[in-house]
């Protein structure tokens, strides 16, 4: 009978665990901006749960929340180490989110591209308040319960997160428009056309492009609307022979997935506003591509 007991109560944490898995997969990834580590962390936090004194525990959803946060937390302490050391431009893992537009949360808060990488400037729980309020709605009491603070001043790490991401950002377009955007430089770039790759920027645009070290991605930002058009331009002739181009849904907003001989080689996407292209965001590193793949 003990042994029925057993297995029933670790079914029941299984079935548990997995109802509430998007959300914590969600949080992770959120806070560590890397879909690998966030897999890692939520390996972590079952391994956890799998092992605790779960009659102790009387509100699973709660428990594993604040395990993941807290984790996160961490993780974050460290990785912010390890991209000190990342050779060019850092950016986030991209995830497809066709399926899941929201990927796991009450909204798709804190989940775009630019938003990630201006959340790397904000402190790991200032970053923790601000995606568990805004992606995922909890109440200011139980952010305050799972950051261990309190809820006065988990308001005001809220208010501080969101008044940095305002003063860092413009306002950006709707999707629609970003993919009229997009597809419209995808048509420049390929040609060369440097006129055209001019009408479609801002006047501070930057070209970021992560490829963790290896060939054919600028290790430096490339800034400002001539420097990138003529960026663009040198290299038109080589970069672009056999590209297949595919449209996805990248966290939240449309990207295009860029692939030679059905193997996708880079995700690019763009941030705008409505004085143009703000940013080209070009994920290049194979280690940042497994969960993406071109369309069949």
């Amino acid at each position: 009978m003990g042994a029925i007991r057993v297995e029933s109560d670790l079914d029941e944490a299984v079935a548990v665990f997995t109802e509430l898995r998007p959300r914590l997969f969600g949080i992770a990834y959120r806070m560590l901006g890397s879909a690998a580590e966030a897999e890692d962390l939520v390996q972590d936090v079952w391994l956890r749960w799998q092992a605790y004194d779960r009659s102790t525990v009387t509100n699973p959803g709660a428990f594993l929340a604040t395990t993941t946060t807290r984790l996160a937390i961490n993780a974050l302490q460290s990785a912010r180490a390890r991209r000190e050391t990342y050779i060019g431009p850092w950016l986030p893992e991209p995830v497809d989110t066709s399926a899941d537009p929201s990927l796991g949360a009450e909204r798709g808060e804190a989940l775009e591209l630019a938003v990630l990488i201006l959340m790397e400037s904000l402190t790991p729980q200032e970053r923790a308040a601000y995606v568990l309020r805004e992606a995922f709605d909890y109440p200011y009491s139980q952010i305050a319960e799972i950051l261990q603070s309190s809820e006065p001043a988990v308001r005001q790490l809220v208010s501080r997160a969101r008044k940095h991401l305002a003063g860092q950002r413009r306002t950006p377009v709707s999707s629609a428009e970003t993919k009229r955007l997009l597809t419209a430089f995808l048509a420049a770039a390929r040609s060369g056309d440097l006129a055209a790759l001019e009408s479609l920027f801002a006047a501070d645009v930057i070209s970021y492009a992560d490829g963790g070290g290896g060939r054919g991605a600028s290790r430096i930002p490339v800034v400002g609307l001539e420097r990138v058009a003529k960026y663009l331009r040198a290299f038109a002739d080589r970069f672009w022979i056999g590209v297949d181009v595919a449209w996805t849904s990248v966290n939240g907003q449309p990207a295009a997935l860029l692939s030679r001989d059905g193997t996708v080689f880079a995700v690019l996407a763009v941030t705008a506003s409505t004085e143009g292209i703000d940013q080209l965001l070009w994920v290049m590193n194979p280690a940042k591509l497994t969960g993406v793949s071109a369309p069949r």
